[in-house]
């Protein structure tokens, strides 16, 4: 485009905006869009909770984590190394009140551990058994590495071995004691020269099918260890125990009549635990827990009327007849409809991403000071979803925009969008689908571009239900909010294409 022609279209975007502003019922819908995404986001954290706001432990990431484990530990100095022999991993899952079976939680854990102090959150590196998931190295809650697979048992124990060098932790792993196989190494930046280490056991809450479905029940583990072998600068003494976080936090409980606990035996421990050292994530493992999506379930709200605003930019020029005075002034049309969509776009964007950085931390307020643990997410991931959140009422202002110049009739061309953005997204996240069909419709409706505000993320080392239903979309954020753009682009290409062949 040359100058001239910038400064042609620099004449038609300030027209159009001048049109926009002047006329009050587009831009005090407008307001009311970020209105009412604030005022249902807010409604919906209205409920009060019996307590005092618990707040979760915070990752070294920034995320809110589970930080709940039997530890028995002493203090390490500069670098050493810690080797222990795992002979068995048992444990119990309750089947009612004061009532348990034998069994474990696929993810119970038993294994070394070096960690940054007993303050729950803080850095760690662990390398260890599990029920069903094998040899496992983990750090810093979000990380996974896994090793060799199989059980433990007392014919067939399993052999670790942490060692620290600087901030670098190396996990190993062996089936002999003799031959020793790397499992993983972390980098754990700023890692004081005094560090706990030692033994640890825990267990997340277990899937149990109920009368109803399925549900998660409190279970217990408890994981022998034997052949300490230590290397390096270790206080001097005793083994001290401590059951961080005094319970099992918000991953799981313990069954009745069980308790952390860590027992001599022989020259091992057995020790006793229930919790996780994990990120906390939403669905039936994070009951209870409120995340930055239930701050912004407005969002949708707030999306029709601005797709009503954007349908009515375009056909009330047609309902009353001054389409053609328009395109008199600007006989380059595309040019017109593109400078509507930008501006549209913008005070969508604008709208959506005020009334965003307004909800969200005033709906974690008031969730905390009503009794309600708030899912933590780091600085990176709210950012994204308050600006996400703009920019998702952008991009369906400029779809309804799109369909308005090809349908040229309001009512039907927000029916279309609304049917096509919202209703798709009420269907899949209500529980009213089977989770396949769910998980369809947010791949190829344009309600796919509502992942651009999940903050919950998938990890493979905690269980729970990742769902639709439960604020887990099938495509990551950045791809939802693709396919919501493809649509818009498409919708407004269509309607520059028949602007330039019809008659006005």
């Amino acid at each position: 485009m040359t100058t001239s022609g910038l400064g042609a279209f620099g004449a038609v975007l300030h027209a159009e905006w001048t049109k926009f502003r002047t006329v009050r019922g587009w831009w005090v819908s407008s307001v009311g869009a970020a209105l009412a995404l604030c005022l249902v986001g807010l409604l919906a954290t209205a409920a009060g909770n019996e307590g005092s706001g618990p707040s979760l432990p915070v990752g070294p990431g920034g995320e809110a984590v589970n930080d709940d484990f039997s530890f028995v530990h002493r203090s390490l100095t500069g670098d050493g190394t810690i080797t222990v022999a795992v002979t068995s991993l048992t444990g119990v899952i309750a089947t009612g009140p004061g009532r348990t079976r034998p069994g474990l939680a696929p993810w119970a854990k038993a294994g070394i551990l070096v960690k940054d102090g007993l303050t729950q959150g803080s850095s760690y590196a662990a390398v260890m058994v599990t029920a069903g998931h094998g040899l496992r190295m983990q750090y810093d809650y979000t990380h996974d590495v896994a090793g060799a697979g199989g059980a433990v048992s007392a014919s067939s124990p399993r052999w670790l071995r942490l060692r620290r060098a600087g901030d670098v932790l190396t996990g190993y792993g062996s089936a002999d004691g003799r031959a020793w196989r790397e499992v993983g190494t972390a980098r754990l930046a700023g890692l004081p020269d005094t560090v706990q280490a030692g033994m640890f056991v825990t267990a997340p809450a277990a899937e149990q099918s109920t009368g109803t479905g399925s549900g998660l029940a409190p279970a217990v583990a408890t994981g022998a260890f034997d052949r300490i072998a230590l290397n390096g600068a270790w206080t001097a003494g005793s083994w001290g125990y401590r059951q961080v976080g005094d319970d099992a936090g918000v991953s799981g409980s313990y069954a009745t009549g069980t308790k952390g606990a860590a027992v001599r035996s022989g020259s091992g421990f057995t020790v006793t635990g229930a919790g996780d050292i994990a990120p906390v994530v939403g669905g039936p493992a994070g009951s209870g827990v409120r995340t930055v999506e239930n701050f912004l379930v407005g969002a949708f709200a707030g999306l029709v009327v601005v797709v009503v605003v954007a349908a009515g930019y375009i056909t009330a020029e047609y309902r009353r007849g001054l389409i053609g005075l328009t395109l008199a002034a600007s006989p380059r049309r595309g040019r017109v409809l593109v400078a509507k969509a930008l501006v549209v776009g913008g005070v969508a964007f604008l709208a959506g991403t005020v009334a965003a950085a307004v909800t969200v931390p005033l709906g974690g307020r008031r969730s905390r000071a009503g009794g309600f643990p708030v899912l933590t997410v780091p600085a990176g991931t709210e950012v994204r979803v308050v600006v996400g959140t703009g920019l998702l009422l952008a991009a369906a202002a400029v779809l309804a925009l799109g369909v308005g110049a090809v349908l040229r009739r309001g009512a039907l061309a927000i029916t279309v969008v609304v049917a096509g953005t919202v209703l798709p997204y009420l269907l899949a996240t209500a529980s009213v689908l089977p989770d396949g069909a769910a998980e369809w419709l947010l791949r190829v409706t344009p309600a796919a571009g509502f992942a651009v505000q999940q903050s919950v993320v998938r990890y493979g080392q905690v269980v729970t239900d990742y769902s639709p239903s439960s604020g887990y979309f099938p495509l990551s954020p950045w791809a939802g909010f693709a396919v919501l753009c493809g649509y818009a682009a498409v919708a407004l290409g269509t309607g520059v294409v028949l602007l330039r062949r019809r008659d006005a």
